[in-house]
Formats: C-alpha cells, sequence, structure tokens
C-alpha cells in the first residue's frame, strides 16, 4: 500500500468544529478535484487507522489540504484530528475516484458533504469556467457554514445557504426537499452533484430522478 509521511503545516477551525488542515505535498502526488485519500495519524497505535477525506485544495498546489469535521462528541479519529497542530505527522495513502466534475449543474451539500465540491469549485474558478453551476448548501444554523464568505465570492447569488434551524430571530427554518430542488433544477443535459450523510444523499437522489434528472446525470460520491 502507498504510503506517504507529511508534516503538518498549519491548522486552523474555520467554524466551531471543522479544521482546515495544510499539510506537505509528497512529490509526484498527484488528485483530481472532487477525489480523495486515507489519512491516519502518525503517532503510536493510530497509524493503520485510516479514514477518507477529500483534497479541498487545488492540485497544483505547492501544499495539500484537508477541511475536517472534528466529532468531539465520541473518542474516534476525528477526535484525535482535533489535538494534531502544527509539526505533528499524518500519513498519506493512494488517490481514489470520489465525485467527478461532468459539467456545469447544481451541487447540492449537506454540511460537511461541502468538502469534495471545495476543490471542484477552486479549480474552475481557476479555470474561469464557475458560470452556470448553483450550490445548495444545507446546515442546522449559520454557524455551520463552512467557507460561506469564500462561497459567496465565487457563487454570488448561485450559492444558496438551506438553515434548518436559524439563529437569526424571526427567521423561519428551511430544508431541501423536492418543491426546493425543482426552482433550480438544470437542464436535462446538465449535472446535479450530492454529498453529504448517507440518508440526505439518497433521499437527493430520489427527488432529482422523480423530478426528471436522468440517473447518469445525478452524481454522487463513489
Amino acid at each position: 500500500m502507498e504510503k506517504h509521511i507529511v508534516k503538518v503545516l498549519k491548522t486552523e477551525f474555520v467554524t466551531h468544529n471543522v479544521k482546515r488542515f495544510t499539510v506537505q505535498k509528497p512529490a509526484g502526488y498527484s488528485f483530481i478535484s472532487g477525489q480523495a485519500t486515507d489519512v491516519s495519524i502518525n503517532k503510536p497505535g493510530l497509524e493503520e487507522e485510516l479514514r477518507p477525506f477529500t483534497f479541498t485544495c487545488l492540485n497544483s498546489d505547492d501544499h495539500l489540504e484537508f477541511t475536517i469535521k472534528i466529532y468531539k462528541d465520541h473518542d474516534g479519529i476525528t477526535k484525535k484530528l482535533g489535538d494534531i497542530n502544527t509539526g505533528d505527522e499524518l500519513i498519506l495513502h493512494e488517490v481514489f475516484g470520489a465525485i467527478n466534475y461532468l459539467g456545469p449543474g447544481l451541487f447540492i451539500a449537506g454540511g460537511a458533504g461541502l468538502t469534495p465540491f471545495i476543490s471542484i469549485f477552486r479549480q474552475l474558478r481557476h479555470d474561469d469556467k464557475l458560470a452556470g453551476n448553483t450550490l445548495l448548501f444545507a446546515n442546522r444554523t449559520e454557524d455551520d457554514t463552512i467557507i460561506k464568505e469564500e462561497l459567496d465570492e465565487m457563487l454570488g447569488k448561485n450559492h444558496i445557504d438551506i438553515i434548518s434551524d436559524p439563529k437569526a430571530p424571526g427567521k423561519k427554518g428551511k430544508r431541501i426537499d423536492k418543491e426546493l430542488l425543482s426552482q433550480y433544477l438544470p437542464e436535462k443535459s446538465g449535472y446535479c452533484y450530492i454529498c453529504g450523510p448517507d440518508e440526505f444523499v439518497a433521499v437527493m437522489k430520489d427527488n432529482l430522478v422523480e423530478l426528471g434528472m436522468p440517473e447518469g446525470h445525478v452524481v454522487i460520491e463513489q
């Protein structure tokens, strides 16, 4: 199995429970936006505890970046990643396929399911090809929204936050349902990309197909 031990160059929390890791990029290591790798912590007893995480940087960057939701309420790997800081080491493995960008359309993300889309959007911005893409981004509260300002900058009015339990007084909660999807559905020649918890993905896919999107144009993690 391919293994690369890399130093953590920088860490920072981008929300109250989502942490960004900037790490060394091994020589010759490459990926396509939307892809992922298995990551473990280079500490005794943790080297073989692999978890898949998506790259959120560009392949052309001289470093790698991961944006990871930290679950502090149970003693898992992400809780341990919450304690990882500059100078610590991670172990990276082979790159594998996740979500491939096939063309403009509608992106539907639930919480940390945004992560594969971050690199895709950044690459499209780099290539001046963001036009025609819309993001519906579901979160529980406004504080859970990852890189909101950057998404606003990249997508403008085509970044739509759907907040189920808003903190703003008098604001009514919303969810992504079939009616909302119908308002943003691309032409049948376009694509719909979904990422989030398994149940969220399944419901969104069923809704899109019922609305007439060809199954071959509904893209989920592979």
